[in-house]
């Protein structure tokens, strides 16, 4: 048995910690919500994010932010990208020792391009730091909690901390698998959500099976594209944290970019997408950072740009689509040519 805290009580953040509890760890689940840490301990339950489950009885939690620093020496970073920073600042007065960290966010931050591992050690001092792993892969939170078999991908440069991760969480219906291509498995976990967001405006806008899957494919191909860029391992594009989770987050009803992008389609405004969705769809955000990193490694990614132009320059989802459909005369292969 393994003490473990997992830092942010929203949906993904309770499904892993309840893994973690069936797995018979000593896990402790933070939240900045005094009231919703008291009904996970009193009720079982997190009706806010995960309205119909019942929690593990020996899955605690807390809202005071030491004690679950101080509570275990693995902790599991749950928390939306644009909070990254100030959870790693405000944990720091409080680490004694080596952490080992895991985050299972997913975004790149606009301007810095950072990627999440990179905040990470921006923030923490190395010498409370044992290693970074990065968890991801085609795993709906609503799915998880009900034992669904579920697969997904611990990625770090230490290998041996990748396989503690593997082994805390691996059970019947939850399978890990290992990787040590950071760039990739972050790349591709950050961007399957813009992908997902053109998805849902091409559902919304009733445009069918034909576009989604040419959309879906065309999208793997810039996500690769930007992350050779970076220094990704091409195949890792083809995995679990490329393809797989791609799919998941494109297809289902379960996905906020999805949900977030059908309602864009119908025609609604992105204030009015958010402020409905209710949670964060890390896929707003990270659309705006990609397109500009994109334009700083002179990569082409239009299905990014198209969305970018939606988001944030009022063109509408139907021209924005009819620009793609335009655009000139390619060999399909020729992004695969230099691999």
């Amino acid at each position: 048995m393994e003490k473990i805290t997992v830092l942010g009580a929203g949906s993904w953040g309770t499904a892993l910690a309840m893994v973690l509890a069936n797995n018979n760890h000593d896990c402790l689940l933070w939240s900045h919500r005094e009231n919703q840490a008291t009904e996970i301990n009193l009720d079982h339950t997190n009706k806010k994010y995960l309205p119909d489950t019942v929690l593990p009885i020996n899955l605690k939690a807390t809202s005071n932010f030491e004690t679950a620093i101080k509570h275990a020496d693995t902790i599991v970073i749950a928390v939306p990208t644009k909070a990254i920073r100030d959870v790693c600042q405000n944990m720091k007065e409080y680490l004694n020792g080596k952490k080992l960290f895991v985050h299972v966010s997913k975004g790149i931050e606009p301007d810095s391009f950072k990627r999440i591992s990179e905040m990470i050690v921006d923030e923490l001092p190395s010498s409370n730091v044992e290693a970074i792993v990065v968890l991801s892969g085609p795993s709906h939170a609503e799915e998880v909690v009900l034992n669904h078999p579920t697969t997904i991908t611990a990625a770090s440069e230490d290998m041996k901390a990748a396989k503690k991760i593997q082994d805390l969480f691996m059970n019947n219906s939850f399978r890990v698998y290992t990787n040590d291509d950071v760039i990739g498995v972050e790349i591709g976990a950050a961007l399957k959500n813009v992908i997902a967001l053109a998805a849902g405006i091409v559902d919304g806008l009733g445009y069918g099976d034909n576009a989604k899957a040419a959309l879906i494919t065309r999208g793997l191909a810039e996500i690769t594209r930007l992350g050779i860029s970076l220094g990704a391992q091409p195949y890792t594009f083809s995995g679990l944290t490329g393809m797989g989770d791609l799919i998941a987050t494109c297809t289902s009803i379960h996905s906020r970019n999805w949900r977030a992008g059908n309602m864009l389609g119908k025609g609604a405004s992105l204030e009015k997408v958010l402020d409905e969705i209710g949670m964060v769809v890390e896929g707003v955000r990270t659309t705006k950072a990609a397109y500009q990193l994109a334009k700083k490694q002179q990569v082409d990614m239009p299905i990014t740009e198209a969305l970018y132009s939606v988001l944030f320059e009022s063109i509408s989802p139907k021209e924005a689509v009819d620009i793609l459909m335009h655009r000139t005369k390619k060999h399909e292969l020729e992004d695969y040519k230099t691999f």
